[in-house]
């Protein structure tokens, strides 16, 4: 019997990386998933991979999710995985920079907690699950916006939970290390070609500033969630979970 098996489950940014190793993992504890991406492509295979529904979803538009979580039906469980990252310090970072990383990284799961959390209140209950990261409770170097954004994550998810705490919601947040997925690899390319350096210098230095001494991988972080999102963590709500190779300690 899997896990998840007859809930509902809306995810976001489901085209790769986290996102898509959690609709996958949701799907294989025998959840309902409608997985969500802005980019149609990145979700042209999940149906063979299990996932019930895809759909393009841009998560910064509020009318796009307000007809998306209209016409899904009941949702049991949320997860907002959409986000950017962005590399520098305070002083490399513009007003648009700000801009981009909350409105993506904070504001998107505003809207699409605003546009759920009605249907679970009206069902008596429901769970979700929020990606932040470890820059939001530790400081990162060169992660000035990105950190930023990530602890108003977590600010937003024990908001909700304690808000909500009596009424059947689950508002949980996980806070990475770094994980390996195509966001990365971009990310190390750029930062290559930026600083003039080997991408396999950069890549090391990613793993060597992870005290396991590697990188996560999605499916890891992916298996967080699916017990965040189980009824086997009905008495976890308002955490934010470390999974970060011990790069808090």
């Amino acid at each position: 019997m899997g896990r998840l098996d007859g809930k509902r489950a809306l995810c976001t940014a489901s085209g790769a990386g986290i996102g898509r190793a959690t609709a996958l993992a949701f799907a294989a504890e025998g959840a309902h998933v409608i997985a969500t991406d802005i980019n149609a492509d990145s979700l042209a295979d999940l149906k063979t991979h299990g996932i019930a529904e895809t759909r393009v979803l841009d998560v910064r538009n509020a009318e796009m999710i307000r007809d998306c979580v209209g016409s899904a039906g009941q949702i049991d469980i949320l997860f907002n995985g959409a986000g950017f990252v962005h590399h520098g310090t305070i002083l490399d970072c513009s007003e648009d920079d700000w801009d981009f990383s909350f409105e993506l990284n904070v504001k998107s799961m505003h809207r699409t907690i605003s546009a759920c959390l009605p249907g679970m209140l009206a069902q008596g209950g429901g769970t979700i699950v929020n990606i932040a990261s470890v820059a939001g409770p530790k400081g990162i170097p060169n992660r000035y916006v990105y950190g930023a954004s990530k602890a108003a994550v977590i600010g937003l998810t024990k908001s909700v939970a304690r808000d909500f705490i009596r009424d059947g919601i689950r508002c949980n947040a996980i806070c990475p290390g770094t994980v390996q997925s195509p966001s990365l690899d971009q990310r190390i390319a750029n930062q290559a070609k930026s600083e003039g350096r080997p991408v396999e210098d950069v890549r090391q230095a990613f793993i060597d500033r992870q005290p396991l001494g590697r990188v996560g991988t999605a499916e890891e972080i992916a298996a967080l969630a699916v017990y965040l999102a189980a009824d086997e963590s009905a008495y976890v709500t308002g955490v934010a979970v470390d999974i970060d190779g011990g790069l808090s300690l």
